[in-house]
């Protein structure tokens, strides 16, 4: 007679027990739970009568209100709709300068020789251990003089000029990475610095730029203390100074529309991530490979 053997059942190489898989799986929705709390207790307070907002920790509201969003919009002096607009100029134009003045400074450092190209490049990492306040003095005091103060010149001008040394430094790295043949190759057939820079770098760098443009609007897009500091007419306010005016310290505050337009407020951000996800990342990904 021939002993059966008991079949035993086989398992792939590195697959781990279903319960782990069970628990691994548990443990991170508990804590992306815990993360999104606050914006689902933000987004469920915007649904809230008044008197309900801070007496109550539920996510479900006793009853829905959609007359906070109405009020929020229409409920300060000027429109919330001008906060949006303001903010979306200042935005916009910031990703604009961000990406064209970044990416020439990124390229005279990556691609030209010239005096003291090292020291000028290990100069401007040093600003990005520069605190904001320390230069914030004098920079105000130069607007003011030149007559830029409540405008958005002070916001936008000095983004034309590659004040950012975080993004020249990212671009710098990723460029880098851009085979140097092909500026020879170009060279070859006469073209000029400029012309290697806009037909050949800039078509080959789209996912370092997108990165630059995204961080750059959601930077200036959640900006509270810039807008703070110059601008004093509440009809150039942006979103982060309208929502500040929802709350009086001398009066009752709208903590309703508050929420409401916070809500509201973190849409432009939402799309923005979920459309340019994939060039984000491969901008992260990649920068700084060979």
């Amino acid at each position: 007679m021939t002993d059966v053997q008991p079949a035993e059942t086989s398992r792939e190489p590195g697959s781990r027990p279903l319960w782990r898989s069970l628990l691994t799986h548990a443990l991170l929705i508990a804590f992306s739970f815990a993360m999104l709390y606050p914006i689902l207790w933000m987004l469920s307070a915007s649904f809230r009568p008044t008197e309900e907002i801070f007496s109550s920790t539920s996510l479900i509201p006793s009853q829905l209100r959609v007359e906070s969003y109405p009020e929020g919009w229409f409920g300060l002096r000027v429109s919330f709709g001008q906060f949006f607009a303001n903010s979306m100029v200042i935005a916009v134009l910031s990703v604009i300068g961000n990406v064209v003045a970044c990416s020439l400074a990124a390229f005279a450092f990556a691609r030209l020789q010239f005096p003291w190209k090292n020291f000028w490049f290990a100069l401007m990492l040093g600003t990005l251990m520069l605190p904001y306040h320390v230069t914030l003095i004098p920079q105000y005091v130069l607007f003011l003089n030149l007559g830029w103060v409540d405008t958005i010149l002070p916001l936008v001008v000095p983004k034309f000029m590659a004040t950012d040394a975080f993004f020249i430094f990212l671009m710098v790295q990723f460029f880098r990475g851009i085979p140097k043949e092909l500026d020879e190759a170009a060279r070859m057939d006469g073209c000029s610095p400029f012309r290697i820079y806009w037909k050949i770098i800039l078509p080959l760098s789209l996912p370092v730029l997108a990165t630059a443009a995204i961080f750059s609007f959601l930077w200036t897009w959640d900006d509270f203390f810039g807008p703070l500091i110059y601008l004093n007419s509440m009809q150039d306010y942006t979103v982060q100074l309208g929502l500040r005016s929802f709350i009086d310290a001398t009066g009752q505050s709208n903590w309703s529309g508050l929420f409401a337009m916070s809500i509201l407020s973190l849409l432009p951000v939402f799309l923005l991530f979920i459309f340019f996800q994939r060039l984000l990342i491969d901008g992260i990904a990649t920068t700084g490979m060979k």
